[in-house]
């Protein structure tokens, strides 16, 4: 087998995404043959001997892609420091190893796409791409729709001109409206940070698309592999 770049190898058994790898090799994390790593450094997958953060690299036997509707109180990560639970523990009876294709804050929950399959991975992920996602999202009060319009409008978030969101109504009863936000991007917590500029209070949000797919009727904690239909999808982004 002809030698490849350091990044892309690591993609290709699953470990992480390419820009995922290109981090880890910035801090030192992977070397090769126990010399430190480069980003661009070229190995051969059969004779080189790569390791990220002490664990070995191994070429992903099948590639896997999954869904998982993340409840509130998980961290999007594969390990925490600081004891909380994690995507993981949900998924104990997966026998492959899978990383997660973005993020949901430990607060939110819904739709959530892991896979080994690092070039997807890259994809789901790249700007370019311009993935919309949707999410349900309920705050406290019977907000106006002039409240409402406010947050479809041009708005700066932390110093950035975000790209402009879709917010439409679904609901207003009990004392709380419910409200769908179509996003191309998805900044850190950027649809908490957005009600907070309007003087909104969120009590539930929901990420329930990524694209194509759909959380349907997916409860909670649970897990699925995606259909072959959904898997094509993700392959020709």
């Amino acid at each position: 087998m002809k030698e490849v770049r350091i990044q892309k190898f690591i993609a290709d058994c699953g470990f992480m995404s390419r820009r995922a790898a290109e981090k880890e090799i910035e801090l030192g994390h992977v070397t090769v043959n126990g010399e430190k790593a480069t980003i661009g450094m070229k190995v051969d997958p059969y004779h080189d001997k790569v390791k990220v953060a002490g664990k070995t690299c191994r070429s992903a036997e099948r590639k896997v892609y999954v869904m998982l509707n993340k409840p509130r109180g998980y961290v999007t990560t594969m390990s925490d420091e600081k004891g909380r639970k994690c995507i993981p523990e949900l998924m104990e009876d997966l026998s492959v190893r899978v990383y997660p294709c973005g993020r949901l804050d430990m607060d939110s929950e819904g739709l959530l796409l892991l896979t080994n399959d690092g070039t997807v991975a890259d994809k789901l992920m790249h700007p370019k791409n311009h993935l919309e996602k949707i999410y349900h999202v309920k705050v406290r009060g019977e907000i106006p729709q002039e409240v409402i319009n406010r947050l479809s409008e041009p708005m700066e978030i932390d110093g950035y001109q975000i790209k402009p969101v879709t917010v439409a109504l679904i609901s207003r009863k009990d004392g709380a409206t419910v409200l769908r936000f179509t996003l191309s991007e998805g900044r850190n917590r950027q649809i908490r940070k957005m009600c907070e500029k309007v003087g909104l209070e969120v009590v539930r949000l929901r990420r329930i698309a990524v694209g194509e797919l759909n959380i349907g009727t997916l409860r909670p904690g649970q897990w699925r592999f995606l259909n072959h239909s959904e898997t094509e999808y993700l392959k020709n982004l």
